[in-house]
């Protein structure tokens, strides 16, 4: 599962903003994950709490704001939402 690791890179870069404005405590943390990330939200917000313990962010509540995939057909330039790794024209 490498959300462990992903999430304990979110909590290090917030802990180093926090740091860095003298902050005592971290109350939330927003992160964007891709809809085509391959980054599994619920195994994040699962993570969190464990690897906040401990640190500035411990009791933190984790906003995540899911971002659609977007692609564009080469032939017609058509724009649309992307759920999968499929890139044909709708």
């Amino acid at each position: 599962m490498h959300e462990v690791g992903i999430t304990q890179s979110i909590i290090e870069i917030a802990e180093q903003h926090a740091r860095r404005e003298n902050a005592g405590r971290i109350a939330s943390v927003t992160v964007e994950i891709g809809t085509l990330s391959g980054v599994v939200p619920e195994s994040v917000e699962f993570c969190f709490e464990a690897c906040t313990s401990g640190t500035l962010a411990e009791g933190a509540s984790l906003i995540i704001k899911r971002i659609q995939g977007r692609g564009r057909c080469g032939d017609c330039g058509d724009e649309f939402d992307l759920d999968t790794y499929t890139f044909a024209c709708p």
